[in-house]
């Protein structure tokens, strides 16, 4: 199995994908161990500070050591030489918040799974025109559920994964799910700036066995 394939799979089995960035390495890699040791074994870090590609590669290191069967990916690529500064330092697969057929091109000549935000029917036509097995529905809390619910007939076949806004309940994964995704990114509502500040391991520990028992449940493998 290709690894684009191994990664999806991981996805459409844990039912989530955890993302978070923090400027401080030690910290980004607590948390990542409290993700793994909570049954998380698929996330993405994400791209949104100078320090992301040194902390990526400390991640990494760490993975690789530790953690064999986490699959690491890399969150808002927007460009090629993102993509291949991060795919050089052993990026698992590729997020985007936009669709850069250049960036899709990329992780396909390394048989890595991208992911391109998208918020209307165009850009996720343009998404499956360029190669997107998996589409990010984003920022998910302007679009909603029923989005999903109104869209899912005119891309059959078609995965998605609402980004930005799921909240951590029941209520809010299960109608997300209902509605057609097959997975739900969980950032802030999981990893808040307040877990990250306060190094509230413990209590993510906790949020992330519920994330997990509630989205696996839901899950599609």
């Amino acid at each position: 199995m290709i690894k684009k394939d191994i990664v999806l799979d991981a996805i459409l089995t844990q039912g989530s994908l955890p993302l978070f960035f923090y400027e401080d390495a030690q910290v980004s890699l607590e948390i990542t161990r409290t993700l793994y040791r909570a049954g998380i074994r698929v996330f993405e870090y994400t791209n949104r500070g100078t320090a992301a590609l040194a902390n990526f590669i400390v991640l990494k290191k760490a993975q690789q050591e530790e953690m064999p069967d986490l699959q690491l990916g890399i969150g808002t690529i927007k460009t090629a030489a993102e993509a291949n500064a991060f795919i050089a330092a052993g990026a698992d697969f590729i997020v985007a918040p936009v669709i850069n057929p250049e960036v899709g091109a990329i992780a396909k000549q390394h048989d890595l799974l991208w992911i391109p935000g998208c918020m209307t029917p165009t850009e996720i036509n343009t998404a499956q025109q360029h190669g997107a097995a998996l589409i990010k529905l984003f920022p998910a809390n302007i679009l909603g559920p029923e989005f999903m619910s109104s869209i899912k007939d005119l891309f059959a076949g078609q995965l998605f994964m609402p980004t930005g806004g799921v909240e951590l309940s029941i209520d809010s994964i299960s109608t997300w799910f209902k509605a057609g995704v097959c997975a739900v990114g969980m950032g802030s509502k999981l990893i808040s700036k307040k877990v990250l500040d306060d190094r509230l391991y413990e209590q993510l520990y906790t949020d992330t066995v519920k994330l997990m028992e509630i989205a696996s449940s839901f899950s599609i493998k």
